[in-house]
């Protein structure tokens, strides 16, 4: 993959050189229809089945913009803190490649909906302002397959099917200006703006934002300059990076390369390049387009984009809350570690814990029900965690029982196996199942005497004052009376029995 090209510590590549990045994210819109048409954008459905001669470019056939599309491009811009324009239009890119069978997209070229934007993240407690360059609306391409050969890319293959059902579904393009200044935390700059980008996207509601089925995508763009210089260095670009690991490896990989190609004297080809997972590698795809090689000119067919203050206005007020700024919020009001509140992004729970906590439950008992036990019945199941079968509300009513004393951890996750089978509420379960404690003095003292005469030796220990000891013969009583006893009472009442 790497071509005669030795890599460069990457130590040694931020001690010689400055980063420059640029990040191209397209995402896919879930609206009903596509963007100049009325076919519909389900995923998975079979190949070639949702097209027509609007998106197959027929002759004769006329497109009309989507107007949930251009709704979604507004609100994406104004969450990106851009300027939206008061009159855009949609331009022609002409190129000729078997996934666009109009031979041409639809696209916006000098004239987009949303400019001069930003995005701040974070990364190890440093703020990076990410400047956006621009949010623009386009369609999507058709889906190529390549069959046979050993990479499942063109070359080396025996022939290629095409999918025309994505061709023509509303893509939001966002591209940054030039990330400056990151130096060896470019790959994790980076991968953090993805990442945050995505999580505003899915805030916003107008996209899933699954890099894994593609409904999100990263293309990087990515060049080394001397240390010192202001002109920045020939870059390349890594297309279709679809993973946050994945937009962070393909950043630290190329400053390697780069630098390897430019310590042995040699000049940086201006290319689109192919990420590789398994590696983490990236391979030479084709020489860089510029605009001018793509021919733009207004597209004919379609009127100007033109919309007033007023709505736009309407739709600043629908934007929800910075997701960023929602994390630090909720975990100031939670009480959360740093890496408490990591843990839980990080496994997807939160709005599952926002939710829990909303319902009554303490939040650090919402998150451990969620972190412990649900996921790991995720897990098990293969699915994400919202689809284990248990909502929020329930959490929060077994965390309910729980603080009453009427069942305890151990029991719960009982419940939680009869919220999945659909045995009923937690009440009800606890009731069909017999899981309520004991806390009957009668039953609970039979238990400990019992215990105490099966361990006379922990006894005595207990009778010489090593109180630590009783906790052989409360696990004893619990055994007994299959963890349905109040372990509490069970303590009182061995350490009065034995005083």
């Amino acid at each position: 993959m790497t071509a005669n090209v030795e890599l460069v510590d990457f130590d040694e590549v931020v001690a010689t050189y400055d980063p420059a990045m640029g990040i191209e994210v397209h995402v896919e819109l879930h609206t009903a229809t596509k963007m100049f048409c009325g076919c519909p954008t389900t995923f998975g459905a079979e190949p070639n089945t949702q097209v027509c001669p609007t998106c197959l470019g027929l002759p004769g056939a006329m497109p009309v913009v989507n107007g949930k599309a251009v709704e979604s491009a507004i609100r994406i811009g104004l969450a990106l803190n851009c300027q939206i324009a008061d009159w855009c239009r949609f331009a022609r890119k002409n190129y000729f490649y078997p996934d666009m069978p109009k031979n041409f997209q639809t696209s916006q070229y000098d004239e987009p909906i949303a400019f001069d934007g930003w995005l701040d993240v974070e990364v190890d407690g440093e703020t990076y302002r990410v400047g956006i360059e621009r949010a623009h609306m386009e369609e999507d391409t058709g889906k190529t397959t390549h069959i046979g050969g050993a990479t499942g890319r063109i070359h080396g293959a025996d022939y290629s099917l095409v999918d025309y059902n994505r061709a023509g579904i509303p893509l939001i393009e966002i591209v940054t200006k030039p990330i400056l200044g990151a130096g060896e935390k470019a790959p994790e700059v980076a991968r953090a703006y993805v990442s945050q980008l995505r999580d505003l996207i899915v805030a916003l509601d107008v996209s899933d934002a699954r890099m894994d089925q593609g409904s999100m995508r990263a293309d990087v763009n990515l060049s080394l300059a001397p240390k010192g210089t202001e002109k920045l260095g020939t870059r390349t670009e890594t297309k279709n990076v679809n993973s946050l690991r994945s937009v962070e490896r393909a950043v630290r990989f190329e400053m390697s390369r780069h630098a390897g190609v430019l310590n042995a004297g040699g000049s940086i080809l201006q290319e689109t390049r192919h990420f590789h997972e398994d590696d983490g590698s990236t391979s030479p795809g084709r020489p860089k387009s510029d605009a001018e090689d793509y021919r733009y000119f207004p597209e004919p067919d379609l009127v100007p984009v033109a919309p007033s203050r007023e709505w736009v206005e309407e739709l600043r007020a629908t934007l929800p809350e910075n997701p960023a700024q929602k994390r630090a919020r909720l975990q100031a009001d939670w009480g959360f570690s740093d890496l408490e509140m990591r843990d839980t992004v990080g496994a997807g729970a939160l709005e599952l814990v926002e939710e829990t906590v909303a319902a009554g439950a303490a939040p650090q008992a919402a998150r451990k029900w969620w972190l412990s036990e649900l996921a790991r019945r995720a897990n098990d199941a293969g699915v994400e965690l919202s689809g284990v079968g248990v909502s929020p509300a329930q959490v929060a009513a077994v965390q309910a029982l729980v603080d009453a004393g009427t069942i305890n951890d151990k029991l719960a996750r009982q419940v939680f196996d009869g919220l999945v089978a659909g045995e009923g509420t937690p009440e009800e379960i606890v009731a069909a199942r017999g899981l309520e404690i004991v806390s009957d003095d009668g039953a609970l003292s039979a238990a400990v005497d019992k215990a105490i005469a099966a361990n006379p030796d922990v006894a005595d220990k207990i009778r010489d004052g090593k109180v630590a000891a009783a906790g052989a013969l409360i696990g004893a009583v619990m055994k007994e009376m299959r963890g349905q006893a109040d372990a509490g009472r069970v303590r009182e009442l061995i350490l009065e029995k034995l005083a």
